[in-house]
């Protein structure tokens, strides 16, 4: 009786414990940012946005001001133009969502990224919606992590 009882307590842990997980998420990564520690955001990532074949450099680090990140995005031109080199701050609102502020002068926003953490991706890859200010326009990106906060990958 002892052993079928302690079967039946450890099979109910098992099944109770996979409905604690996430549902399509990886145990042990986050659901969604808001359980993302903000030092994970540090780092070199990739931006890939629709439509353009360069892929840009995003640096993040810790913002000295606020619980948050800035930083800096690189722009390959190709064709041999120079990059672009403009200015990030942002941070994780309160529906999860990464929010960045862009800004080719350091003054005015020159666009806005708004992103989701993927599923199953630990904390590795947003992807969301990049709105120029100029113009409006908006194009789909994703951002994946390929470094830590001292450039390693």
């Amino acid at each position: 009786m002892k052993a079928r009882f302690a079967f039946c307590a450890a099979l109910m842990a098992l099944v109770l414990g996979g409905c604690a997980a996430p549902q399509g998420g990886t145990p042990g990564c986050p659901a969604d940012a808001r359980e993302l520690p903000l030092p994970s955001l540090y780092g070199r990532w990739e931006a890939r946005f629709d439509g353009l074949p360069a892929v840009s450099v995003v640096q993040l680090g810790k913002h000295p001001d606020y619980a948050g990140v800035r930083g800096t995005i690189t722009r390959n031109a190709g064709g041999g133009a120079k990059p672009t080199v403009a200015q990030l701050a942002g941070d994780v609102d309160d529906e999860g969502a990464l929010s960045i502020d862009e800004s080719q002068d350091g003054r005015a926003i020159s666009g806005n990224w708004a992103g989701t953490l993927q599923p199953r991706s630990c904390g590795r890859e947003f992807r969301g919606t990049w709105r120029n200010a100029a113009d409006d326009t908006t194009h789909p990106f994703v951002l994946t992590k390929t470094g830590d906060a001292e450039g390693k990958q």
